[in-house]
């Protein structure tokens, strides 16, 4: 069987590009693809061979890849995957328009819809830079919403990371996916029962982050609240914060695993898609005090690894944390909770009958290359 893993574009290291790289790890054999491939500052893909599209050749491209957007679907389709007999895409966006020969398979890992397409003013939120483009953004992004949902019918399979994410590609793509959570690298985090009397925020400091309002509740509680991570929020967060909290910037992997370890909770007021840190508290034995919409609905049991506020607000905040610290703690089933659930071993046993159920084939023969479809 030949098979190509093919992802949106290598020119950063997030959540997404940490998937992609699990997957060619899974899959040694297999060609990959993408846009554009910068490898000092993407995934650790070795000496492997990375196939770019033409975009590759323009100057500057890796560095202003989202001023590219109108040109990543037809730059997909130009690609050759003809030899093909399963197609893995990787996508937040456009990766899913490859074109592959009728009697393959294309299974599409969605992470979400096309975001600065069907949800562009919370979008550029995020990239105030080009918000004052927004009037022009919207005559180019109109008829790209049609493309979307046009090339959306290239994959015959959707995965997606949430709950939440697979209603979006059943809302907007007209779709059905399986959801398969994305698993944490355990090795990286460290569990401990004993902890210490500081409550942990680990996040880039982003307007939509919603640190504003945790900030605001330990103001009025007094408590100790570490605050681990950077962004354009941060000065304004200094500027309202008390000296319970403190900011400690950029940490280290180890530093960070250790503050996660050892604190009374984790806490995270955004709306995520899926969100790998709750995840990582819990491996950790930590629980996380949550915003209760979006992918926390599909890691965290309320009362057992961690407790739900209904409210971005301080209020809501500020009552979900007293709920927390009025309960005992099992620390040891928080971990198991996660480990049983969002390791690696987990999510490629779920991919392994995804593949079986879809292609009718096993890992052994996927790793060898023996079968066609």
């Amino acid at each position: 069987m030949k098979i190509a893993l093919v992802h949106d574009y290598l020119t950063q290291r997030g959540g997404a590009e940490r998937v992609f790289e699990l997957l060619c790890n899974y899959l040694p054999g297999a060609d990959i693809f993408t846009s554009l491939y910068d490898p000092k500052r993407t995934i650790d893909l070795g000496e492997r061979l990375v196939k770019t599209t033409k975009l590759q050749s323009i100057p500057g491209a890796s560095k202003y890849f989202r001023l590219l957007a109108p040109f990543y679907f037809q730059a997909f389709q130009a690609l050759d995957m003809q030899e093909y007999d399963l197609i893995i895409s990787s996508t937040t966006a456009f990766a899913k328009a490859v074109r592959k020969k009728p009697e393959a398979k294309h299974i599409c890992f969605c992470h979400n819809v096309t975001r600065f397409l069907w949800d562009t003013k919370i979008y550029l939120r995020e990239y105030k830079a080009y918000k004052h483009l927004l009037p022009l953004l919207e005559k180019i992004f109109n008829p790209m919403r049609n493309l979307d949902k046009n090339y959306a019918l290239e994959p015959d399979f959707y995965i997606a990371n949430s709950t939440t994410v697979a209603k979006r590609i059943e809302r907007i793509y007209d779709k059905p996916a399986w959801v398969i959570n994305y698993p944490i690298d355990s090795k990286q985090f460290v569990f401990s029962d004993q902890k210490e009397d500081f409550f942990l925020v680990s996040c880039r400091l982003l307007g939509y982050k919603r640190v504003d309002v945790v900030v605001e509740a330990f103001n009025w509680l007094g408590w100790p609240l570490l605050i681990a991570g950077d962004g354009p929020e941060r000065k304004r967060l200094e500027a309202k914060a008390l000296p319970n909290i403190q900011f400690l910037g950029y940490v280290s992997d180890k530093e960070r695993s250790q503050l996660m370890a050892r604190a009374r909770g984790v806490i995270v007021a955004a709306l995520e898609d899926y969100g790998l840190v709750p995840i990582e508290a819990n491996v950790s034995g930590t629980p996380v005090i949550s915003y209760g919409r979006g992918g926390v609905l599909d890691t965290q049991i309320p009362g057992e690894t961690g407790v739900f506020f209904e409210k971005q607000t301080p209020e809501s905040v500020h009552a979900a944390i007293l709920e927390a610290s009025k309960i005992s703690w099992n620390y040891a089933k928080i971990r198991d909770h996660a480990m049983n659930n969002f390791s690696e071993e987990v999510f490629f046993d779920k991919v392994e009958k995804m593949l079986a159920t879809v292609c009718g084939v096993n890992l052994v023969d996927l790793l060898n290359s023996t079968v066609k479809l």
